[in-house]
């Protein structure tokens, strides 16, 4: 296992941070993990129409995409902190005149990584000075505060 996943592993398996998992697959919804407390259900529902589904077996509640930007919101005003774990993908940035240089001198933002190897057909070429290409979806973790 990773480190990053080791640390998405470690937050979301605390209990005094709400944790906010979301997910970009089809029909996947949020997974949410709060800190106990007997009005969970009631607070996530927040007069919406449906409800949240509490997922006994792995201990989280579940609740549509939809209400992601609004579950933030509510998590930042009850509990001043939270975290989200969210897939994201790397840009790299890079440029033919680095992958075909002949020499030692690299001055590309990909600190020569790529220097010298040629085009591997991965990239989208914005122009002769730049192209970039988008690493596997991974997920990442942030810890959110309550501004003020």
């Amino acid at each position: 296992m990773e480190t990053n996943d080791k640390r998405i592993l470690e937050v979301w398996n605390q209990h005094l941070i709400p944790v906010i998992l979301r997910r970009d697959g089809k029909g996947q919804r949020l997974r949410l993990r709060l800190p106990y407390s007997e009005d969970n259900r009631a607070w996530l529902q927040g007069g919406r129409r449906n409800s949240p589904k509490w997922i006994a077996s792995e201990k989280y509640w579940g609740a549509p995409k939809a209400w992601f930007n609004d579950l933030v919101n509510q998590c930042l005003e009850r509990y001043g902190r939270l975290y989200v774990i969210q897939p994201y993908r790397e840009q790299e940035k890079c440029a033919p005149a680095c992958w075909n240089a002949v020499g030692h001198v690299c001055q590309c933002s990909c600190m020569g990584a790529n220097h010298g190897l040629g085009a591997d057909g991965g990239w989208f070429e914005v122009s002769e000075a730049f192209a970039t290409r988008w690493g596997e979806l991974e997920l990442a973790c942030r810890l959110m505060h309550r501004l003020g």
